[in-house]
């Protein structure tokens, strides 16, 4: 009786492992963010000079809330708010937590100018929050910033369209960001710099942390469809 019992037991217990084992399993596939694996992401219409080229494909969209960081500093006609980084956290459908956003130094990119110590240029990037690996991007064109009134928002910051510049792998190899070769930031809403704080010499150094949301859109090309099988 008692061999029978601990047989029980064990088999019991088997079979409890492996209910856990799949609630487990369930449970991460559940947490993990889904906009970061979706393979239906659709960005809305963007203006003509924003839009990515051809063979690129979207893999990824994360919805920012944040703030755009800006100092006030001299300018050509006086003093104006100038931004030093925005300040976000990208999240999926779920309201899980896919990146942060901020500007850092690109690694690929070594750093030429005196007046900033950094290992890298200083770049808009992207980290991914699960894995660590990051994108740098760089708005390249004038034209690749677009206020039409057609579609972004009144009082809105512009859309835009950031180049790969730099990627890196996470600490343990992440790579999920390190495929991207576009970010597009659509739908965006708030993030201008003020009108008022920054009107004279006196108001140098003066700061402003002005919230805004956006959705990004990361792209990823060709020779990933295909290495990648999707």
């Amino acid at each position: 009786m008692k061999n029978w019992n601990g047989a029980k037991g064990q088999t019991t217990g088997r079979i409890g492992l492996g209910v856990c084992a799949t609630a487990v399993a369930v449970a991460f596939a559940v947490a993990l963010p889904q906009a970061a694996y979706a393979d239906d992401v659709t960005p809305p219409p963007v203006p003509a000079d924003i839009a990515v080229p051809a063979g690129n494909r979207p893999f990824l969209v994360g919805h920012a809330v944040g703030t755009q960081n800006y100092v006030c500093l001299p300018s050509s006609t006086g003093v104006a708010f100038t931004l030093f980084t925005p300040e976000a956290t990208l999240l999926s459908d779920d309201e899980d937590q896919i990146t942060t956003h901020f500007f850092g130094p690109n690694p690929s990119e070594p750093n030429t100018n005196p007046a900033v110590v950094a290992t890298g240029v200083i770049r808009a990037a992207w980290q991914h929050s699960r894995d660590g690996s990051t994108v740098w991007g760089q708005v390249k064109q004038p034209r690749h910033s677009s206020s039409d009134p057609a579609f972004v928002a009144p009082n809105a910051i512009p859309w835009l369209l950031a180049s790969k510049v730099g990627v890196q792998n996470g600490p343990a190899g992440g790579d999920v960001l390190t495929k991207t070769t576009f970010i597009q930031r659509l739908n965006t809403s708030g993030g201008v710099a003020p009108s008022t704080g920054c009107n004279s010499s006196a108001d140098v150094g003066h700061l402003a942390f002005v919230p805004y949301t956006a959705d990004y859109f990361f792209f990823k090309g060709p020779e990933e469809h295909a290495d990648r099988g999707n």
